[in-house]
This record gives C-alpha cells, structure tokens and sequence, in this order.
C-alpha cells in the first residue's frame, strides 16, 4: 500500500496539485514531512483534510486503523484495495482472508454513491466480491490478456484499454522502481496508481512523469537496491508471504553467485504463518540465513521463540543448521552480512524494524 501511495502523490504532484500524503511512514505535504510514524489511519486522514495548502489527498488506510477507528473520510473520488493477502492473520478481527477482505471492503463505502472502486482483477477474492459492489470499478491486472482490465500491462507498456481505445502511458523499463521489469510487483502497483489517479483527473503526461521520475531513494524501504564494492545489496518490507514471494520473483532474476536472506517476523503472527515466512525465505535460494530477534516486535513471545519457529521451518526445508544465525538486531544482521559477503553476491535484507538504520549504514558505506 505504501508504495502506491507514494506512487499517487507522485503522479497528481506531476499533475500540477500540492499533495498530502499519509501513510504508515508518515504525513507529507509535497517534498515536506510533517511528522514520522504511523499515520495510515483516520488521524493521519484528519490532519491532511485540514491543511490549507494540499491541493489533493492521497490517504493510505491501514486494517488495524479501520479496525479500531474506521474509515478516516465518508466520500472519496476514488479508492484502491490492491490484494488481499495472508497477513495479520490471528490479529483481532481478521482470523481469515474473508475476514480480513470484509475489513478491507471498508473503504469501498466512501465511493458507493460516488467516485470509482480501483481493484485488482488478478485477486479472485476481489472479483468475487466485487459483484457486491453498486458503483463503478476500475480494473488493473498484470496480465496483458486480462481485457476486462482497464489498465495493464502490453508490449513493455502500461496501458489504458476503455471506451474503444488503447492508450499507452508510461514504458515499463522507463519506472525506476521495477528494475527494468524485473519488480513485477512494483509495475503491479504502478498499474494501480495509474488507476487511481487517472480518477483523479491526471492524464498520460503526468501519469508518465510521476513515475518515471520517481527514484528508489523516494521510496525509501521498499525494493532499495545497493551497490557496495561488487555486492548487491536489496532491502524490503516484505514481512507476509505474499510479499515474500513477489521478492522471491523478483530477486531470480539479479544474478548472484551466492545468496544470504537476512530477515525477522512479529511475534503477533500465528506459528503457521511464521513457518509460512520461512518456506518464502527458502524460496530465495539463500546459502545463508541470519534471523534477528526484534525484542519491540516479540508481542507477547518468549525471547528466542519466534527464531525457535523460523529455524525449525528452515532446517526442514533443507538449510543447514550452521548456516542459519542469530542476531539481537537487523543492523547486527547487515554487519555479519557484509563481512560475509564476496563481490558477486547478492544480500536480501527483508528489514522490519530498523530500515532507516540500515539504509544509512549502506548509504555510509556505498558512499
């Protein structure tokens, strides 16, 4: 969701608006950040609304804020649910992915009587759902066959397909955030975005400008990749196993003569999506596995219990017990990945808690 947030702001500030954004990361008006931390909820909404000078808001919703405090606006141009995916489940009110899709299915309320639903056409909870729904839906998919999708992909393009006519917007290669088309996910949600926006009043232009002008540094924490003296160096948020997987995609094709994943999990996940993380680390092919403990994300875990779980999933799969580590930290984690690594070598950070720490270790040692 972050991601195409950032993506959106992008686009209608090409599109010539002063945009607030909030997010899990924080409130923004442009370039300017008014506070850090979690504002995906109906706070960070409020204080967006309120400011004089945005233009256009972009409010990314987050389930435990719909949860705990609802939906942040009663009407809205356009609203987006990107997937639903197996994360937090077990958490409060969302034991299921129909739960969690309910949950979700929120926001749909705020352009019922108006503006236009941006759903994702490759989600078959989505589209059963959305036969619910009485306004109007936009579609995205990342298929190029996908014809009831309005916006997707064709030829290395993003495309619009509507009323009769095929437009190209933005080539895929051109969006820093795909790595060349590489990030799969990322041109998911730039196909998103472009929906969302398109909504908004942003035509090719701007939809084309926002993206291809939007650096990994603007996106900071999600799909970062390094380059430091011959290693390669990739950090995410991947947390859950839907996002673990679309970088599992995504880092098959870096090339690599060696593999390290370093990577810790909340303790509020249930044991099976733990081991669930496990199997999608195993998935990135990894000679080495270094899991930190995160004591402020233990929620109510023993100290060890969580990487108790993680190594247990792991040495099934096949990863020998001496190649999996144990940190207190992630910055601990990038130190012993560093020293480790050989020119050639790909390291994959899936950073939780300690993101800006580690990206200004990299930056440092880049520099």
């Amino acid at each position: 969701k972050t991601t195409t947030a950032r993506m959106c702001a992008r686009i209608l500030r090409a599109a010539g608006h002063t945009v607030g954004l909030s997010s899990t990361a924080g409130i923004w008006i442009n370039d300017v950040a008014l506070d850090e931390g979690d504002y995906a909820g109906p706070g960070g909404a409020r204080m967006i609304l309120r400011h004089r000078e945005a233009s256009a808001a972009v409010l990314e919703t987050a389930r435990g804020g719909l949860l705990r405090r609802g939906l942040g606006v009663e009407q809205a141009d356009a609203a987006l649910i990107t997937n639903i995916a197996a994360d937090h489940l077990g958490d409060f009110g969302s034991r299921t992915l129909n739960e969690l899709l309910e949950i979700k299915w929120i926001i749909s309320r705020a352009v019922r009587r108006g503006g236009v639903l941006v759903l994702n056409a490759d989600d078959p909870l989505l589209v059963e759902k959305a036969k619910e729904h009485e306004g109007r839906i936009a579609w995205f998919s990342l298929d190029p066959e996908q014809c009831t999708a309005e916006f997707r992909p064709e030829h290395g393009w993003l495309i619009r397909d509507a009323d009769g006519t095929r437009q190209r917007l933005c080539r895929i290669d051109d969006i820093p955030l795909t790595l060349n088309g590489a990030a799969r996910h990322n041109i998911a949600n730039a196909l998103a975005a472009a929906a969302v926006c398109w909504q908004l009043g942003a035509g090719p232009e701007a939809i084309a400008a926002g993206l291809t002008n939007m650096q990994q540094d603007d996106n900071p924490g999600r799909g970062n990749l390094y380059q430091i003296d011959g290693v390669s160096v990739f950090v995410d948020f991947a947390h859950n196993p839907h996002a673990m997987a679309a970088i599992a995609q995504l880092t098959a094709a870096l090339p690599a003569k060696r593999r390290l994943l370093a990577f810790a999990q909340a303790g509020d996940r249930t044991d099976e999506l733990l081991r669930e993380s496990a199997r999608g680390g195993w998935a990135l092919k990894p000679e080495r596995v270094i899991i930190s403990e995160l004591a402020n994300y233990a929620r109510g875990r023993e100290r060890g219990e969580v990487y108790g779980i993680l190594r247990e999933e792991l040495t099934r799969c096949g990863v020998p017990a001496a190649d999996i580590l144990h940190t207190e930290t992630e910055t601990e984690a990038l130190e012993l990945a560093l020293q480790w690594a050989q020119p050639g070598d790909l390291l994959i950070m899936l950073v939780l808690g300690e993101a800006e720490a580690v990206r200004g270790r990299l930056a440092e040692v880049a520099g």
